[in-house]
């Protein structure tokens, strides 16, 4: 069972779309309740994908990963939300939910880590839902620490409170 990591391409995106719903669902169950988490669709997630890449294709970049050529997960990384020009932004790692545990998310970071770095950027950030635990440990086992930012935002009805996490690279 081989991985492999590419850049997306635009033929990807509503696959990419549907593989993040899933994600999301599987990720942030635990403490969001079904609400939150019955929209957007796998389609309208394909088609945020689909406009979000056109705004931003110049100074994003999203990698999938295949395992066995199928789409198993994606990150997605761009200029620092901050506006640090020293920081990339870490936007999104999301994987198939039988895909945890497997290496893929590692795998993932590590390519976006070398990705910031080639862009000339020295420190990476990003931002993780306070309450996704998991998510959490991954990233501090990566070397992140969170920086004492916070954010709020909103998935469906519920307000859902972030942190924001940096490292060198």
């Amino acid at each position: 069972m081989t991985l492999s990591l590419r850049p997306a391409t635009e033929a990807d995106l509503m696959a990419v779309g549907a593989l993040h719903q899933r994600s999301r669902v599987a990720a942030y169950s635990s403490f969001l309740p079904p609400e939150a988490l019955a929209d957007p669709t796998p389609e309208a997630m394909g088609r945020y994908w689909v406009e979000r890449l056109t705004w931003e294709g110049v100074d994003h970049r999203m990698t999938v990963a295949e395992r066995d050529g199928r789409l198993v997960g994606f990150s997605y990384l761009g200029p620092d939300d901050e506006g640090d020009p020293a920081t990339g932004l870490l936007h999104a790692i999301h994987l198939e939910p039988d895909e945890r545990g497997r290496g893929t998310g590692r795998a993932l970071m590590v390519d976006a880590l070398d990705a910031i770095r080639a862009r000339g950027w020295t420190r990476a950030a990003l931002w993780v839902l306070r309450d996704n635990a998991a998510a959490r440990r991954f990233y501090e086992r990566g070397g992140w620490h969170a920086t004492g930012g916070h954010l709020t935002e909103r998935i469906g009805p519920v307000t859902v409170p972030q942190l924001r996490y940096t490292r060198p690279v």
